[in-house]
């Protein structure tokens, strides 16, 4: 790993640049693949599945017969682990309801707001050498809270033309509407356009490579919403000499295993530290079967050094990274001071996993520094809010006069009117 001491903040820019292609080297690609669905539907579906996944598939709609054929395949431990993680995600995001809000802003005004589901959702699992199957958890479960109708999934089938047994079992548990063996951009093509086989949805959600990413913003060009522009993974841990250096390696790893363009970070106020978890990751790194995988996202990575939490602190939300470990002593000062981070982990017995996972948080959560601005999925991200209001005459008579001042500074008399004719017969 690259070990930076001091850095100045003039640097810090380049100290915290991810690994990641630009928009432009990869765009030009997106959109062929986008045009060429739109124009031919599923035939450009077969076409590209067939150029970038090496199958040819005549039919790329799962059957019930292979859901069936998976869930005997899904060993009874995982099923169990399955289930414990469902429950406890399910609470969560349960918990996350609100009631309708409605205020009266003056007698005879009365406004609420009130929650709808949207309606038709596409959700994009990764496939390849890591089936996300977890991520079905986090996208099916608060969009079967939430109330979303039509619930499409898309996910990459393998060289045989097959699904992981395990993404189609929690895809049925969790009463995924319609399963498509579509990975990457002509998968978020075909949600956005809607095919002979695939639905239009009207959001996409779900992580993916680099070229998924800005596949998902150029759906937005097309009326479609997204959930955000998550691209690689990425994790920074701030630790001091406090911490258990092994801990912090195994963190630092489990998100390394993830692709050769994660990009993992440690910030330190102690180099002794620095060096041990070196060393762990090191002696770590040669039992993992990703071992290959791991090593590059390393070479990304870094081990920073400050002087102090309050540098610490500063460098981190400019970071803003998607996943947050905090294992220092005064934990409460990163708690407390924390504004930029996808989601938070506190203290040593706190691994990232419990949230991939198990915990019940949501693990879809903003990268490249989009948690300035986007939150992680939550149950609002498959609803929206509707406004209502409903005025008496009292209440027309209270606010009318205001209305008609303030349409006729702004030189729009047919507003001022639709006020006026109704204060004329009120009278």
């Amino acid at each position: 790993m690259n070990k930076i001491y001091n850095p100045p903040k003039q640097d810090w820019l380049d100290v915290l640049k991810r690994p990641t292609q630009t928009v432009e080297d990869i765009e030009a690609t997106v959109n062929e693949v986008f045009k060429e669905v739109k124009q031919k539907g599923d035939d450009a579906i077969k076409k590209y599945t067939n150029l970038f996944d090496g199958v040819m598939l005549e039919d790329f709609m799962v059957s019930a017969k292979e859901i069936q054929e998976a869930e005997k395949l899904v060993s009874n431990d995982l099923k169990k682990s399955i289930a414990l993680a469902k429950e406890n995600i399910t609470a969560f995001h349960a918990a996350q309801k609100t009631e309708r809000v409605m205020v009266e802003t003056v007698k005879g005004v009365r406004c609420w707001q009130e929650k709808r589901p949207i309606e038709k959702i596409g959700l994009y699992i990764p496939g390849g050498s890591a089936p996300l199957f977890s991520t079905i958890l986090m996208l099916a479960v608060p969009a079967q809270i939430a109330g979303c109708k039509d619930v499409v999934l898309c996910t990459p089938p393998n060289k045989e033309g097959k699904v992981n047994p395990a993404i189609l079992y929690t895809a049925n548990l969790c009463r995924v509407t319609k399963i498509v063996k579509v990975g990457g951009i002509q998968a978020i093509a075909g949600m956005t356009f809607g095919t002979e086989n695939i639905p239009k949805v009207y959001k996409v959600f779900g992580p993916g490579n680099q070229f998924v990413t800005v596949a998902k913003q150029l759906a937005t060009k097309f009326g479609v919403a997204i959930d955000m522009p998550a691209g690689p993974s990425e994790l920074l841990v701030m630790a001091d000499e406090t911490a258990n250096a092994a801990y912090v390696a195994s963190d630092l790893l489990s998100q390394a295993e993830h692709g050769a363009d994660s990009q993992v970070i440690l910030v330190s106020t102690s180099r002794d530290f620095m060096d041990k978890v070196e060393k762990a990751i090191e002696d770590q790194i040669t039992e993992l079967p990703r071992k290959e995988i791991a090593e590059k996202a390393i070479e990304n990575s870094k081990l920073i050094y400050v002087n102090d939490n309050e540098t610490a602190l500063e460098l981190i939300n400019e970071y803003g990274p998607e996943h947050f470990i905090i294992c220092a002593e005064d934990e409460n000062f990163f708690v407390g001071g924390i504004q930029n981070a996808g989601s938070v982990f506190v203290g040593k017995y706190t691994p990232e996993s419990a949230g991939d996972y198990a915990s019940g948080t949501n693990h879809t959560l903003p990268t490249n520094g989009y948690a300035k601005q986007y939150s992680g999925v939550n149950l609002d991200s498959f609803m929206k809010s509707m406004t209502f209001q409903k005025i008496s005459e009292e209440g027309i008579k209270g606010i009318g006069k205001a209305i008609e001042f303030m349409a006729d500074a702004e030189g729009l008399q047919a507003h001022k009117n639709a006020v006026s004719l109704r204060l004329k017969d009120l009278k």
